[in-house]
């Protein structure tokens, strides 16, 4: 799970970067593994999302998301 903290952590890191000074090759790995979990938080939130969403198909009949992708 990410917390406010990892992303601020996360954003501390990006405006550094910025910076002529940049980042040390510890901060580049922190902000590489941060980056990480932060992507694998939102695909799980967004598959989440979308295993609870229901589709009205144009002949009135309703399919959820989630039956879609076991299909495949």
């Amino acid at each position: 799970m990410i917390t406010q903290q990892k992303i601020d952590r996360i954003n501390e890191l990006a405006h550094k970067a910025k910076t002529p000074e940049g980042l040390t090759p510890a901060e580049q790995a922190e902000r590489q593994k941060l980056r990480a979990e932060y992507v694998a938080a939102f695909r799980a939130s967004l598959t989440n999302q979308l295993d609870h969403t229901t589709l009205l198909r144009p002949d009135g009949t309703k399919v959820r998301v989630a039956d879609l992708r076991k299909k495949k």
